[in-house]
């Protein structure tokens, strides 16, 4: 910024901002985005930006309370960092479970390490960013372009345009949308078998989630037809054509293709796609070595900086004190070495751990503030930051002669802080741009965004709890019904754990196991790293920590996945992350991603033919993302409540055993005109 910058609150103003109201809806929507987010994450392997859908929000309520624009500001600040703590949360977290550290994954124990590791790890991003943010945000060439984008939503709700209405009229469609599939009145899915000779091909269809329409509308159909490569070429090409060679001298003994081309996807594919997302996260940091060079340089010499800031008396120029930030940092440095000490039962590992989190903590919250400035929040690669702190963690803890599930889950819990450490700082310092763009004050912002993070983190492992619980209940509770009206008697495990591994229980036995040991018995695939919450990235924490700490994992799957992430790298493709994310979810999902994309493509279409202006280009997008984010949010809540009433064993009414997915398909089109119709409409009538 230049020295002649004026804020639109000048910095002389005195206009109230930290209010008790904006705090406590601040703290709402962390929890709402963070739920939202969490959802969304372990679904379909990616997040979206809180701060639009916030500011929207906190300019509705605050509007129609008489609130000024620094209060709505603050509000948003306060409710966006939900989202991002719910994504440090997400790509971490569940790998406690899918790596068979936190089997069953809820207890009380879990929940306070987990809530800590939370709260102490978004404090720590923080702090981070106090002590670099005048330095980062006064740089000319760091453009920082979401930040000007919320800026101006809350510019232009003060000449009276707000979104509010398109935002909840997508949470009503998203939540409707939700509620006839799970009452079973259309169809989630479909697939068909088609048999050749010695193979058959399985056809899919796209999901009918609209969460995944409005992934798709809002990441636009060029990486929504990247994400979905990734699905043809696995479901398409790989599965199909493993499962034909397994089995080519005798075809006839498969009963059931779709069930065996699921399998193959399961036990091989999802290695490969492993090994295209990890070159995928090193080339995409590599494709940024200039800037994360640059951003390493600069995290220590902005340190000199701004501990020589001295005093600075204008209101919006004052950070948190450093008599406040440092105590900060040294009490969290001790929380860490004893949760370390938790997980490794060793005091000298834990001590190695907890001073590399605190530097790799700081110099990748350094570049992740940074690379905000440059590409914003929706691009960081905040999965790639944090794999490169676990690999080298997991070789320090094998050179401490840790093993084991000790190593595993120091690992994991050294990634868990980085990972939402890293991912707050780059929110914090885009509010933070955000607001001085507005003419807030920085150590109101900082301090709301501890409120934020305490309020996201206190429900988010409980959010992740009663989704994955949830899903392996609904899963398993509808399996045995099927079980017991085919009048079968027991059944054979399934599992891959001794204990119970070619074990044969009755169905009164399987009934009252615990819903984790029925969900391996019976090989529902439910819950964290299944069907329906695939959680690709944990899925990848997971199966690296373990894979580098005890070497058990299919190496040659994912050194496969690798070669093929280099080859994709040499054909010059656009994204190799997102290709191999593709390949790792399931068909539905990349297809309905893929649809989403395809809505946003013909309003493109459709835009560029009537030569629109920029102005009002602008208008038609952010209302239609208004929209995609409202159908998010809705089915978000909904599949939290119906998580809730499957976890309380409660069951839900049906309207049909098996609906037709004819229903979906018209809800599909009708779902398409409402994304591209009311955008048109919208800008028809302004």
């Amino acid at each position: 910024m230049s020295e002649n910058f004026v804020p639109f609150v000048p910095s002389e103003t005195n206009m109230k901002e930290f209010s008790l109201r904006a705090v406590i809806l601040g703290a709402f929507m962390a929890m709402l985005m963070g739920a939202a987010n969490a959802y969304l994450g372990l679904k379909a392997g990616m997040t979206i930006a809180a701060t639009y859908t916030t500011a929207v929000i906190a300019m509705a309520v605050l509007k129609a309370l008489k609130g000024t624009i620094l209060e709505e500001n603050a509000a948003r600040t306060v409710g966006s960092i939900g989202g991002n703590i719910a994504s440090g949360a997400i790509f971490v977290l569940p790998a406690f479970f899918i790596s068979g550290i936190w089997n069953p994954f809820y207890s009380t124990s879990n929940y306070i390490i987990s809530t800590l590791i939370l709260i102490f790890a978004g404090i720590l991003g923080i702090m981070f960013v106090t002590l670099l943010r005048r330095v980062l945000i006064e740089d000319k060439d760091l453009p920082f372009p979401e930040s000007i984008a919320a800026a101006e939503i809350h510019k232009s709700g003060q000449k009276g345009t707000g979104g509010s209405k398109f935002l909840l009229s997508g949470m009503g469609v998203g939540a409707l949308l939700t509620a006839l599939v799970d009452f079973k009145f259309i169809a989630a899915s479909w697939q068909k078998v088609v048999t050749f000779s010695k193979g058959s091909l399985l056809l899919r269809s796209p999901g009918m989630a609209p969460a995944y329409f409005g992934v798709g509308y809002i990441i636009g159909p060029r990486l929504g037809a990247i994400n979905f490569s990734g699905g043809v070429l696995a479901w398409g090409l790989l599965a199909p054509a493993i499962a034909y060679f397994l089995n080519y001298t005798n075809p006839s003994a498969i009963p059931d293709w779709a069930v065996e081309i699921t399998r193959v996807w399961k036990a091989y594919v999802r290695y490969i796609a492993i090994g295209g997302m990890l070159v995928g996260a090193f080339y995409t940091l590599y494709k940024m070595h200039k800037s994360l060079l640059e951003g390493i340089t600069r995290s220590f010499a902005n340190l000199r900086k701004a501990a020589a800031g001295g005093i600075v008396s204008e209101r919006t120029e004052k950070d948190l004190h450093m008599k406040y930030v440092l105590p900060i940092l040294i009490v969290i440095a001790v929380v860490m070495f004893f949760i370390f000490n938790y997980f490794t039962g060793s005091v000298f590992p834990a001590a190695v751990a907890t001073v590399v989190m605190i530097f790799l903590g700081f110099v990748f919250a350094a570049v992740s503030g940074y690379l905000v400035g440059i590409i914003g929040v929706s691009n960081n690669p905040t999965s790639g930051l944090t794999v490169s702190v676990l690999i080298v963690v997991a070789f320090l803890m094998i050179a401490l002669g840790m093993s084991g599930n000790a190593g595993v889950a120091a690992v994991l819990g050294v990634a868990a802080f980085t990972c939402v450490s890293v991912s707050v700082a780059g929110e914090m310092m885009q509010d933070l741009k955000a607001g001085h763009i507005l003419g807030c004050t920085p150590w109101k912002m900082q301090v709301g965004d501890i409120f934020g993070v305490i309020s996201a983190s206190l429900v988010m492992f409980l959010v992740l709890s009663l989704l994955h619980l949830g899903d392996i209940k609904q899963t398993t509770s509808n399996e045995i019904t099927k079980l017991q009206n085919a009048n079968t008697t027991s059944v054979i495990s399934k599992s891959k754990n001794p204990e119970f591994a070619g074990k044969t229980f009755s169905i009164a036995e399987l009934s009252g196991l615990s819903p984790e040991i029925q969900n391996e018995v019976l090989g529902t695939n439910a819950g964290f790293g299944g069907e329906k919450l695939p959680a690709p990235q944990a899925s990848l924490m997971a199966i690296m920590a373990r894979g580098i700490v005890e070497g058990k994992t299919e190496l040659i799957m994912i050194i496969i996945g690798m070669f093929m992430g280099a080859a994709l790298i040499l054909m010059q493709v656009k994204s190799p992350m997102l290709i191999s994310v593709g390949m790792y979810l399931p068909l539905d999902t990349s297809f309905a991603i893929f649809i989403g994309g395809l809505m946003k493509g013909i309003i493109d279409k459709i835009i560029a033919k009537r030569k629109y202006d920029d102005k009002t280009k602008e208008k038609i997008t952010n209302t239609g993302i208004l929209l995609s984010s409202g159908l998010i949010a809705g089915e978000a809540l909904l599949g939290l409540l119906f998580a809730g009433l499957a976890f309380a064993d409660i069951k839900i009414f049906h309207f049909f055993e098996t609906p037709s997915f004819l229903g979906s398909i018209v809800a599909i089109v009708l779902l398409g005109v409402f994304l591209i119709t009311i955008p048109l409409r919208k800008n028809k009538n302004s």
